[in-house]
């Protein structure tokens, strides 16, 4: 996407609603459960998850799906350059992208998949986080209402994609209700900054 990296948005093809003047209802409560920061150490999904407006999306690192988890990335990579550069947002959103397969995806390989992102922190956070087993994930991707089907074991030491799943990203409000999920279809980043600025001005006047 070019002028990505200087916060430019690409064209969405008709006029969004103005920030504020729809409101997004609260479709679910956002699920807690045990993860894993890339440095290996444990946390509650809760903390990633609260506090700030959170865009939550599930990923395994080796997705070749170009409907996938590699639209994910470069939809929240160019939607971050673009909430980097407003200074009334940058402060109030988080990144979070949690992966499908724990066994694969250990803490170090999630480090590596998201390392631009991670060493590059200013004033938006994109965490990469993953669960410690699979019985640790199956609560949260219930939770979340995120299907997953997985292929029989591939032999040992052969990595391919054997995940199956529909593309889902979860924005999720400072109190950690999930506000919106949307679907490839409706993943871009001009749709999503305009429903981040609709929660953040939902909690300002909520404020007063």
């Amino acid at each position: 996407m070019a002028g990505a990296a200087h916060g430019a948005l690409p064209p969405l093809g008709f006029t969004p609603p103005a920030p504020g003047s729809y409101r997004l209802y609260h479709i679910l409560r956002a699920p807690d459960g045990a993860v894993l920061e890339t440095d290996g150490s444990a946390h509650r999904l809760s903390e990633f998850t609260t506090g700030k407006v959170t865009v939550f999306s599930f990923i395994y690192t080796y997705c070749s799906d170009p409907k996938g988890c590699p639209l994910a990335y470069e939809t929240l990579h160019t939607l971050r350059a673009a909430i980097r550069n407003d200074a009334a947002l940058r402060d109030q959103v988080r990144f979070v992208s949690m992966s499908f397969d724990p066994r694969n995806d250990t803490p170090d390989t999630m480090r590596l998949y998201g390392d631009p992102e991670t060493r590059d922190q200013r004033g938006v956070r994109w965490h990469f986080l993953t669960a410690p087993s699979g019985p640790a994930l199956a609560p949260v991707l219930d939770g979340f209402g995120q299907d997953l089907a997985v292929a029989e074991d591939q032999p040992a030491g052969q990595r391919v994609p054997v995940l199956s799943h529909m593309l889902k990203v979860y924005l999720i409000d400072a109190a950690g209700s999930v506000r919106e999920i949307y679907s490839p279809a409706f993943l871009h980043p001009t749709m999503l900054l305009g429903d981040i600025k609709t929660l953040l001005l939902e909690r300002r006047a909520a404020k007063k």
